[in-house]
């Protein structure tokens, strides 16, 4: 089937008419932005130049930093531009980068929040072989997997949204080029590609988010059997940020994409995506910042020395 949509826009969403709306809009984004830019950007300086923080852990902490930085640049920035200029156009590669590049960073945050959980789960259950089974050869070969899973399927999925046909309106129901949106405005009513890269993706977050609950259940088993109150309080501690950060991803990315997509967006619409794809990069930070006692106290004494 023919596509129609090489040579022209698409028109994003937009909910407020006012141009001094949507002037706050632009600022308001543009100071979530800077904030979550900010932390991430502070996490990866830190775990970069203090040596105390050289421990499997801490580099997927760094990578996951990285990841967030990455996600939330593909989207909030357009939006940004969009409501400090009055112009809600995206282009057709501009489109096309949005899908490729989200759901390819999306795939490696989640894969990424799998292999955190499983360091979790060897050093609270089998402290003994830790450095034997999360030696570095084995984090590098989980963070390289995490962007090839997160490549593939980006690749997939921008692939088969684009191999569709868009003849009517193309005004995307999101603020930002998503794979349920354009299957919305699509006129294709066959759409094989995108029906395999949807069942590989399910596929693939229920091995993730399975993989993630054994690991909780095993930790909970094993923190539960300790002897000492003290024991149990410092593994619950290194493990609350990762599982915080994990239930807001999973909670916020299936409200926002199993929910269907309508005809004419409102505002909660508009507050769901949001929450998937800028809440889990500008809260991580502060999460692992107030609840993580090593990165505070690091913190604490580069600030000091600024001093």
């Amino acid at each position: 089937m023919t596509n129609h949509t090489v040579d022209t826009d698409f028109f994003l969403m937009e909910f407020y008419d006012s141009k001094q709306l949507q002037v706050l809009q632009g600022f308001l984004f543009l100071l979530i932005y800077l904030v979550s830019l900010m932390g991430n950007l502070l996490i990866i300086m830190l775990v970069t130049v203090d040596q105390c923080l050289h421990t499997p852990m801490y580099f997927f902490l760094k990578n996951l930093s990285f990841l967030d930085v990455c996600f939330i640049s593909v989207t909030v920035p357009k939006i940004i531009l969009s409501s400090l200029s009055h112009r809600s156009t995206i282009s057709f590669p501009g489109c096309v980068c949005q899908v490729l590049f989200v759901v390819s960073f999306a795939t490696s945050e989640l894969f990424l929040l799998t292999a955190m959980s499983y360091d979790r789960y060897v050093a609270i259950c089998h402290p003994l072989h830790y450095n034997a089974i999360m030696n570095r050869e084995v984090c590098v070969q989980m963070v390289a997997a995490s962007w090839l899973f997160g490549s593939f399927l980006g690749v997939l999925y921008s692939y088969g949204s684009f191999s569709l046909s868009f003849c009517g309106s193309r005004k995307v129901p999101q603020f930002f080029c998503d794979v349920p949106s354009l299957l919305k405005i699509s006129c294709s009513t066959m759409h094989v590609t995108i029906d395999i890269s949807v069942i590989f993706g399910l596929m693939y977050g229920f091995f993730c988010s399975i993989s993630i609950g054994f690991s909780y259940v095993y930790i909970f088993n094993t923190v539960l059997r300790m002897p000492l109150l003290q024991g149990k309080s410092k593994a619950f501690s290194t493990c609350m940020p990762h599982l915080i950060v994990v239930t807001t991803f999973l909670v916020t990315g299936a409200t926002a994409y199993l929910k269907p997509v309508p005809d004419s967006p409102q505002l909660l619409d508009f507050l769901i995506s949001v929450s998937y794809s800028v809440m889990p990069p500008s809260i991580n930070p502060i999460i692992y910042t107030l609840r993580n006692k090593e990165i505070k106290a690091i913190l604490w004494g580069f600030l000091w020395k600024l001093d």
